[in-house]
């Protein structure tokens, strides 16, 4: 069972709105490495585990925490494309690198979420459940837990190179 708590562990509120890192964000919630991963990799492991209860335990305290950072993902996902007007992402796709790169907004924010954060990467595949590692060995999981985990961080140090806006990435 999960307990929802009605705020967010962090607070943050981006400074003007911007479609091109709402894009971006999408990674770290539905990309191979995102959050939606780690999650449901932490859960499966816990639900898979016989034996002593802490591993099983700690585990799913893990996972449930893990709710919480697609929460927060998705809801500055939201955030960031609160009153996002389209010259915004014309002038964006106006740069070629940008416009080649990234294309301008991710549809599917618009179209399909309601201007809202997607179970998907930053360029529309949806998430799948193979990205997880849930083998039975604690072992073997915790290593791929913390493969995970690097990458997680990698992607989101990078993200966080690629703005300057404070009220989105606050250290």
């Amino acid at each position: 069972m999960f307990r929802h708590i009605k705020e967010l562990q962090f607070e943050a509120m981006p400074e003007r709105p911007d479609p091109l890192f709402a894009k971006k964000l999408q990674e770290l919630i539905g990309g191979q490495y995102g959050e939606m991963s780690v999650m449901m990799q932490y859960l499966f492991q816990g639900w898979a585990v016989r034996g002593n209860q802490k591993y099983k335990d700690l585990l799913l305290d893990i996972g449930t925490e893990e709710i919480g950072h697609v929460e927060m993902l998705a809801t500055m996902v939201a955030r960031l494309l609160d009153d996002a007007p389209v010259n915004i992402q014309e002038e964006a796709a106006q740069d070629p690198v940008v416009g080649a790169v990234m294309g301008g907004m991710n549809p599917q924010h618009a179209i399909v979420a309601g201007l809202g954060a997607r179970p998907s990467d930053s360029v529309g595949n949806p998430w799948m459940g193979n990205y997880i590692v849930s083998s039975g060995n604690l072992l073997a999981d915790f290593r791929a837990n913390l493969n995970a985990e690097s990458q997680a961080r990698l992607q989101a140090v990078r993200l966080y190179e690629m703005t300057n806006d404070r009220g989105c990435c606050q250290s």
